[in-house]
């Protein structure tokens, strides 16, 4: 570590004895590029401290998180910390609307806390196309000693990053969509940044004691696939699903679309030997599989071969265990409002936002909208002109209608940053509703969600009436089906700049995605952070001093 990091923690340390406040964990990243080989074919990839995955983040509720993240690369990098909440904080989001990128040989020490979180989470890099190639890894947040959990302690705790995968670099890629052409299918899957051959002979990525229980834990970080995933001779029982705590149902196959976390409880009961773990792409013509070995400690005997075990074609199938997954009820957990958060149901509706995606074709060039706007990354990110009071300068309010209905001929597509102004602490209804033949799936920062509904067709409000108003799981990720809506709601009690994104790499990159501004009445710490000290400055305010800070 440099001088500047070392006294900069020395002082977090010294304020966290004088305060009191929550433990801090540092850590210092060296993000460069390494050549490895996920499908066996060498290729450039994004390494952090030499690894891939990244290193792993394992905090508690309430930690405090700093990360000096070096940027070795030859291009600008950034990272967001994917359903982090980062409460007040939308400065350390890490998108590039909140954020000016990291230029190369510079680095940016993210300071943020997981307040009132617990469950299963990553982060990944939010520049160009870098995502593609790696830069990511996971996030673990366990609950206070204090607070139970509604399972034993398991016998050991694993992570597994599954993602579609391409043999192209990062710039090819990006050349792809540029000149206005697709990623076109990804080339294989990869776990943990491998992919198993299948055959045997293949290293154990795990081992288990027979008669033990173990937590596993799975996010699809990938760019375009939904992954079905099941455990060979296993059964999983879902405990927990990005933070919350949910009924305990048993699954032999779980479908996790893009961008979406849970875990589950396996226990070891079966013959002593070797088994796969299986991941397998959804809704695409040719199934792409990949594999991992788990092995049970002094077993004897190689994996079976894998049998045709995958869910049925089609999406009823997928919509069927949407709608099996509940929240617990009876659990305590981290939540920022534990009571209301159990009667969401009970909640006025203040507001609702009806989002239309949509595609076509401007210059040339493909481009996805929502309600007809194609967002686009201001030089001087959103939040940064918002502050110094040159948002006109830089993009404009209210292109994004709250209803949007779809021209009947060609699509009339507008390329401009895309931001909702929206009322602090207002309880809104957001309508996702895809026109597209392909799965999508949704993220939110700054907020987890309930997830009512989803349902195939438009969605009219007559639909509320089959809303889930008692149970829905709180969560940040939602998949839409092909022509079919999704219905979120939830409290925008977050004051700050919040992404909502297209997991998908190929159609965020084109233009789907857009920003909530949450602004409180009144700017004040109370309901929001400075800017920090350290903040990048880029675009039409670079080398301009720090306006005036708020104040209590």
């Amino acid at each position: 570590m440099n001088k500047q990091i070392i006294s900069f923690v020395l002082l977090l340390l010294f304020s966290c004895l004088v305060h009191g406040e929550d433990p801090y964990l540092t850590f210092e990243w060296k993000v460069t590029y390494g050549t490895i080989s996920p499908l066996g074919v060498p290729q450039q990839v994004i390494l952090i401290n030499g690894q891939f995955p990244g290193p792993k983040i394992n905090c508690t509720s309430n930690n405090n998180i700093v990360v000096n993240v070096i940027n070795q690369l030859d291009e600008p990098f950034l990272i967001t910390w994917k359903g982090i909440q980062q409460r007040k904080n939308s400065w350390q989001d890490g998108t590039l609307g909140t954020n000016c990128p990291i230029p190369p040989g510079k680095n940016f020490t993210y300071h943020f806390q997981v307040k009132d979180q617990i469950g299963s989470y990553y982060y990944h890099p939010t520049t160009a196309l870098h995502r593609a190639v790696g830069g990511y890894g996971p996030i673990t947040i366990y609950s206070r000693a204090l607070i139970p959990v509604p399972f034993d302690t398991p016998a050991d705790d694993f992570t597994l990053l599954v993602s579609d995968w391409y043999t192209n670099s990062h710039k090819s890629l990006k050349g792809l969509l540029d000149t206005g052409r697709s990623l076109g299918r990804p080339d294989g899957i990869v776990i943990n940044g491998k992919s198993g051959k299948g055959d045997g002979k293949d290293e154990p990525m795990f081992t288990m004691v027979k008669g033990k229980t173990y937590r596993f834990r799975f996010c699809n970080v990938g760019m375009k696939d939904t992954i079905n995933v099941r455990i060979q001779g296993h059964t999983m029982k879902l405990v927990e699903m990005e933070g919350s705590h949910t009924v305990q149902n048993l699954y032999e196959l779980l479908d996790i679309h893009l961008g979406q976390c849970l875990s589950v409880l396996i226990t070891a009961d079966q013959n002593p030997k070797d088994y796969f773990i299986v991941a397998t792409s959804r809704f695409t013509k040719e199934s792409r599989v990949a594999t991992a070995t788990i092995r049970y400690a002094n077993g004897k005997g190689s994996a079976s071969p894998l049998e045709k075990k995958e869910a049925p074609e089609g999406w009823e199938w997928s919509l069927n265990q949407f709608n099996s997954f509940r929240w617990n009820l009876t659990a305590s957990s981290a939540r920022p409002n534990p009571q209301g958060s159990y009667h969401y149901g009970q909640i006025n509706i203040t507001r609702t936002i009806r989002l239309v995606s949509t595609a076509g074709v401007v210059n040339g060039k493909h481009r996805y909208a929502i309600n007809g706007v194609s967002h686009t990354d201001p030089e001087t990110p959103i939040k940064l002109a918002q502050y110094y009071g040159v948002a006109d300068k830089v993009f404009k309010y209210g292109l994004c209608k709250d209803e949007y209905i779809p021209p009947s001929g060609n699509e009339v597509i507008t390329i401009a940053p895309n931001v909702v102004n929206v009322t602090y602490r207002n309880f809104v209804e957001i309508i996702l509703e895809n026109h597209e033949k392909s799965v999508q799936s949704w993220h939110l920062d700054g907020f987890n969600f309930f997830a009512v509904a989803i349902a195939p067709g438009r969605w009219k409000p007559e639909m509320r009436q089959n809303y889930n108003l008692l149970d829905a799981v709180s969560r940040s990720t939602i998949q839409v089906y092909p022509n079919s809506w999704a219905a979120i709601i939830t409290t925008l009690d977050n004051a700050g700049l919040w992404n909502l994104r297209s997991n998908a790499l190929e159609k965020q990159y084109l233009g789907h995605q857009l920003y909530f501004s949450v602004n409180a009445p009144n700017t004040s710490l109370k309901d929001e952070y400075n800017m920090p000290d350290n903040d990048m400055l880029c675009g039409i305010i670079k080398g301009l001093p720090h306006p005036k800070p708020y104040s209590i």
